[in-house]
């Protein structure tokens, strides 16, 4: 079976502790790739630098943060679904963002899922394993 790579773009450290701990209890946490910043994960999509050597597939969904140095996550979002070769890869906005001008520019640029995350410590962990069953378990994506 094809590994199936989640691509958490985030750069709060509490943030990818929580992140790997909720997808864990799926077995899911050794299939994460973190990115510290939209620079990282833009070098992991587009394989390039560190990454010029990682296997060929596309992970099965990216984890998007919008509020990162370097590179935003809209910035990020925009490259990607801007890109015939990744445009196909789900994007999942993670954020802790409510503004509604940054939900409505992630749907224009093509956001699959735009989900505002919980402050509540239990709650963020099980929107976190929901996200990982339905796009890791339950989604299908083009070959």
């Amino acid at each position: 079976m094809k590994s199936k790579i989640i691509l958490l773009v985030e750069d709060d450290p509490k943030d990818v502790e929580l992140t790997l701990i909720a997808l864990e209890d799926y077995k899911l946490g050794n299939q994460v790739v973190v990115a510290h910043n939209g620079v990282i994960a833009l070098d992991y999509l587009y394989r390039r630098g560190e990454f010029s050597d990682r296997p060929k597939e596309h992970p099965v969904v990216v984890l998007l943060d919008l509020k990162m140095p370097k590179v935003s996550g809209l910035e990020v979002l925009r490259q990607v679904k801007g890109d015939p070769d990744l445009k196909h890869i789900p994007i999942v906005v993670l954020t802790s963002s409510r503004e509604e001008q940054d939900i409505i520019e992630s749907y224009n640029l093509g956001v699959n899922a735009y989900v505002v995350k919980p402050v509540a410590f239990q709650q963020f962990l099980e929107v976190v394993r929901q996200l990982g069953l339905f796009w890791i378990l339950t989604n299908e994506v083009p070959k």
